[in-house]
C-alpha cells in the first residue's frame, strides 16, 4: 500500500504561497509516495512538480487541477491539459474525462469553500471519486455527509490536505493499492482499491497561519 495526496496547492494557485520545492521536500519528509498538485484553474504548479521529480524515485506527482466549474470545484485528477473555468458541472466532467483524467469532488458539501453537491444532484453526475476527508473541516459534518453518500452508492474515497501551507501536507491522506505509476494509481482510485485516513488540519494552526499570510504578509 502506498500513501498519496491527491490535493495540494501551490504558489500557482492565487489562494497559496507555497513553494513547488517546499511541497516536495514536505511530503518525501513525511513519507508520502504519491502527490498531485491540485491548483484552481491552472496545470503550472502540477507542470513544474512533474518536471523536478522526473528522475526522483522518492516520489511519484500526478497531474492534476482544481477547476472552477460554475457549480462548484471539481479535480481533474490525471489531467495535462487546462480545463476551462466558467463551465457547467456536466461538461467540465465531459472534458475530464476526454483528457483521460478522472473526475473527483473535493469537499463535496462545503458551501463556503464552492462544494459541488451544495448545487448539483450527485446522482446526476459521472464523477469518478470524492473526497470523504478533507482535512481543511471545522466541525467534520461535510465529511460525514460525503462519506455516508460514497458508502451507500459505492463511490469510491479518497482522503487529502487541501494543503495551502506546507505543515499542512499529508494531515489526511489517501491509502492505495497500486503500483508507482500514473496509471496504476489512476486504475487503482477508479476501482476504489483506496482507504481515506488522517486527522483534520488544526484549526489554531490554519488560522495563525491565514493571519500571518494576511495580516502580517511574512509568507
Amino acid at each position: 500500500m502506498l500513501k498519496l495526496d491527491p490535493h495540494i496547492h501551490s504558489e500557482y494557485s492565487s489562494d497559496c504561497l507555497s513553494s513547488i520545492d517546499n511541497i516536495l521536500k514536505k511530503s518525501i519528509d513525511i513519507g508520502l509516495d504519491i502527490i498531485a498538485i491540485s491548483d484552481h484553474d491552472t496545470i503550472e504548479g502540477s507542470v513544474k512538480a512533474i518536471e523536478k521529480t522526473s528522475h526522483n524515485e522518492d516520489i511519484l506527482v500526478v497531474p492534476s487541477i482544481e477547476i472552477s466549474s460554475l457549480n462548484g470545484h471539481i479535480l481533474g485528477f490525471g489531467c495535462t491539459d487546462l480545463i476551462p473555468k466558467g463551465l457547467s458541472a456536466f461538461e467540465t466532467i465531459d472534458l475530464i474525462h476526454d483528457n483521460a483524467g478522472l473526475a473527483i469532488i473535493p469537499h463535496p458539501y462545503c458551501f463556503y469553500r464552492h462544494g459541488l453537491f451544495c448545487n448539483e444532484d450527485p446522482e446526476k453526475l459521472s464523477f469518478d471519486a470524492i473526497e470523504i476527508r478533507n482535512a481543511r473541516f471545522i466541525l467534520g459534518y461535510c465529511n460525514m455527509k460525503a462519506k455516508s453518500l460514497s458508502t451507500k452508492n459505492n463511490i469510491p474515497q479518497l482522503g487529502a490536505s487541501d494543503a495551502h501551507f506546507p505543515d499542512f501536507i499529508g494531515d489526511c491522506f489517501t491509502e492505495i493499492k497500486c503500483e508507482k505509476n500514473i496509471n496504476s494509481v489512476l486504475k487503482a482510485v477508479k476501482k476504489g482499491t483506496t482507504r481515506a485516513l488522517g486527522k483534520g488540519t488544526s484549526n489554531i494552526n490554519l488560522s495563525m497561519y491565514l493571519f500571518n499570510k494576511n495580516i502580517r504578509k511574512i509568507y
